[in-house]
């Protein structure tokens, strides 16, 4: 195990925020976490778990220890006439380990296709886009407890899944509180790809795919290349410019407010729930207050989907997170005075 000092981590963080660790260790296996703990030098140091760095904000340099995940890894673990049931290492690329699944005949996770960051991190934000989110397709993990050193494994249940949210974005608060943000560094995740095999496609894009293409019964290659080529469309690639992906959270209204504001505008885009709720589209909402295009500093409103923000800095004058930040929270208080909804980020802010 060896700790890195005064590391970079511009090219860790797909927003390209330029910021420092004081020091960073990669974790490459469990045995790394076991040598860690046993180091008196950082066993009871403040920690941040990194993964892909999709889902961050940085708004200064890092000065907990910086535990970079990256555990490889991808099996077949069973297979029985209801499902299969596939392994991960959470240091693995999430994209790349759906079309690794997809070219070994384990379909599934199609719909999550392109979605940036690790697999480590996918339960931790309950990742889903285009009808599909990882609860659904969700087995166990296995994890450590930073605090004791002890390796266990989470079921669905356990993890708490909600809307963008799970167990690991909570800090624990009492002693018969399970969060454990801060506490937990997932290892491995197994997912659950059900059989038969069912293309969801009841996403409004992905039925236009069927029409534009006259294909109404696809595979899940079609379902696969289809979800790549409507996100390239959308949304930036965060190598070329810098953003965290969807920077704000659906918000979710009751019907009577959701018929208050419709009756204020019409053409407000919504999505009713299976609990009876309405989700609202945030892109939507935002774009009406008029950002779409708009900049603070170098913090930008992306031009072809409003609930995106980037790096209009590039590497040569990266955005900061303090305007990243300025600007959402400029947003935030657009959204609210005009429709009295209070828009919540999606990623985590450093």
């Amino acid at each position: 195990m060896i700790v890195e000092n005064n590391v970079p981590l511009q090219p860790y963080n797909s927003f390209g925020i330029v910021a420092r660790a004081q020091n960073l260790v990669r974790i490459a296996s469990e045995a790394d976490v076991a040598e860690l703990r046993a180091d008196p030098r950082w066993r009871d140091a403040p920690r941040f778990v990194l993964g892909g760095g999709s889902n961050i904000v940085l708004t200064g340099d890092v000065k907990p220890l910086v535990l970079k995940v990256e555990i490889k890894g991808l099996r077949l673990v069973e297979e029985t006439p209801r499902a299969w049931i596939v392994e991960a290492g959470a240091g693995e690329i999430w994209h790349d380990a759906v079309q690794w699944m997809l070219e070994h005949g384990y379909p599934g996770l199609e719909n999550l296709a392109l979605i940036p960051g690790t697999v480590g991190g996918a339960p931790v934000q309950n990742i889903g886009a285009y009808g599909v989110e990882l609860q659904d397709r969700f087995d166990s993990l296995d994890a450590i407890d930073l605090d004791t050193g002890r390796s266990f494994t989470l079921d669905a249940a356990q993890c708490a899944f909600g809307y963008r949210d799970s167990v690991f974005k909570h800090v624990r608060s009492g002693p018969n509180d399970f969060g454990l943000s801060g506490r937990a560094l997932i290892t491995r995740v197994r997912f659950r790809l059900p059989k038969p095999w069912k293309a969801v496609v009841g996403y409004l894009d992905l039925e236009r795919k069927m029409g534009e293409t006259g294909n109404f019964t696809p595979s899940a290659t079609d379902v696969f290349d289809w979800v790549c080529a409507i996100r390239r469309a959308k949304l930036p690639d965060w190598r070329v410019l810098g953003n965290a992906g969807s920077f704000f959270k659906n918000p979710t209204v009751t019907p009577e407010q959701c018929a208050d504001i419709i009756a204020r505008d019409p053409k407000i885009v919504h999505y009713p729930m299976d609990d009876g709720s309405i989700k609202l589209a945030a892109g939507w909402l935002i774009d009406a207050c008029g950002w779409k295009g708009k900049s603070v500093g170098n913090a930008g409103v992306y031009e072809r989907q409003a609930l995106v923000l980037v790096n209009r800095g590039g590497l040569e004058n990266p955005v900061t997170g303090g305007e990243v930040m300025t600007l959402a929270k400029a947003i935030q208080t657009s959204v609210y005075e005009r429709f009295g909804i209070r828009l919540e980020p999606e990623p985590v802010v450093v």
